[in-house]
């Protein structure tokens, strides 16, 4: 029998109407000869409630206090979904993420997995058993409860596919599948049937959220074949998978955006050796994720330097930052949270050119103005007040005709 690892989100299972449905599915799946194991998260918006608890409490909860907070939503799915199973006449059995031999490093709140010892779960499938586990969280060296950051029970579910030498790792969502652009803002939308890693990785770390970034970089590094599709009905989603020669033939796969990014400007930087690794290193030991990096024409002597964090750390950023102050030697650190990023996306950029032109002409005829510019060898992304992204979204669409 193969192995299917189906991960099911917060909206499906929201509620003891849906949990009953999702076993349902998953009992369809063993039905027909396959071993299964689901990682599920939090019910609905579980996880947000209870950060905003914490939040009622202090400003600052630590992060050990935090991670064991917010990993109690994914425990409760786990079982309410494992006795729905067991209820309805199949054998289940939930595992946290330490059961689940999920040993992650000692960073919490944004943990990182470095092994999965899965003998305990290859043991239940052996004697026949549905294994859930909770997504989101592992546990570190210390035997600590750590939690892997937003959108980590994909990252949990592409990681358990691989120790167990699954067939295949199904995203199970709220929506069909990959589409073109964010259906909610261009409604003429096209869902994808195939995509690759690279364009998924691309995508998902330019605002696309169906896929966490992280479980799309593993899922690529170890090769674990992904089908996103929709846990409310029985279409087919879209594969990401490796790279083919034909997917080169489209120019642009998809349009992206992120409005959840804020900008840093550091004014009249003293422009020599060493500077910007002080200041980088500073937000890598703080974990800070930098995403946009603009520096610009020395003038005598100072520059003024730019980049783009995620909003959430935007308070952190700054903190680390003006502790630098008085080193550093710069005048001011200015801090924008109105803007937005957004990208497109497509293999075909490697080996075709004017792909830019198109996207700065787009942008220009709508009066949308870039603030900043950033490329990869299938990407490019500009900088745009968060007002206009949206139009911007559907300029784009439009030039790039993926409708």
């Amino acid at each position: 029998m193969s192995l299917i690892v189906q991960k099911y989100g917060g909206t499906s299972v929201a509620t003891p109407e849906l949990i009953k449905r999702t076993a349902l599915r998953i009992i369809s799946m063993k039905k027909k000869g396959h071993d299964v194991v689901v990682v599920v998260s939090a019910m609905g918006d579980t996880t947000d409630q209870l950060f905003n608890l914490a939040t009622k409490i202090t400003d600052r909860p630590s992060g050990r206090e935090l991670d064991m907070l917010v990993s109690s939503g994914e425990r409760i799915a786990m079982a309410l979904l494992s006795m729905a199973i067991n209820s309805m006449g199949f054998a289940a059995i939930s595992f946290t993420g330490s059961q689940s031999g999920i040993v992650t490093d000692t960073v919490h709140t944004k943990a990182r997995i470095k092994d999965i010892r899965s003998h305990r779960v290859q043991e239940e499938l052996n004697k026949g058993k549905i294994v859930v586990i909770a997504g989101f969280q592992g546990v570190s060296p210390e035997h600590e409860v750590t939690t892997l950051g937003r959108g980590g029970s994909d990252t949990t579910a592409v990681a358990l596919a691989y120790a167990l030498g699954a067939e295949r790792c199904e995203i199970l969502t709220d929506v069909d599948g990959i589409y073109t652009a964010d259906p909610r803002i261009v409604p003429r939308a096209r869902k994808l049937d195939v995509i690759s890693y690279d364009e998924m990785l691309e995508l998902a770390s330019s605002g696309a959220r169906v896929l966490h970034t992280r479980s799309v970089e593993m899922a690529k590094q170890c090769k674990v074949l992904l089908h996103v599709r929709s846990s409310f009905n029985q279409n087919p989603g879209t594969i990401v998978k490796e790279e083919e020669k034909q997917m080169e033939e489209l120019l642009v796969r998809g349009i992206a955006y992120d409005d959840s990014e804020a900008k840093v400007t550091i004014r009249e930087v003293p422009d020599r050796p060493g500077v910007a690794a002080k200041i980088f290193g500073a937000l890598a030991q703080a974990n800070i994720n930098v995403d946009m990096i603009i520096q610009n024409v020395s003038d005598s002597g100072t520059t003024d330097m730019s980049f783009t964090v995620p909003e959430s750390e935007l308070l952190q950023a700054l903190g680390s930052i003006e502790k630098l102050k008085n080193e550093m030697e710069f005048k001011d650190v200015v801090a924008d949270n109105d803007i937005a990023k957004v990208s497109v996306v497509g293999l075909g950029m490697r080996s075709h050119s004017g792909v830019a032109a198109q996207m700065f002409q787009a942008l220009a005829e709508k009066g949308i103005n870039i603030e900043m510019i950033s490329t990869s060898e299938i990407k490019i992304s500009c900088v745009v007040r968060k007002s206009e992204v949206e139009d911007a979204v559907k300029a784009l669409h439009k030039t790039f005709e993926l409708e």
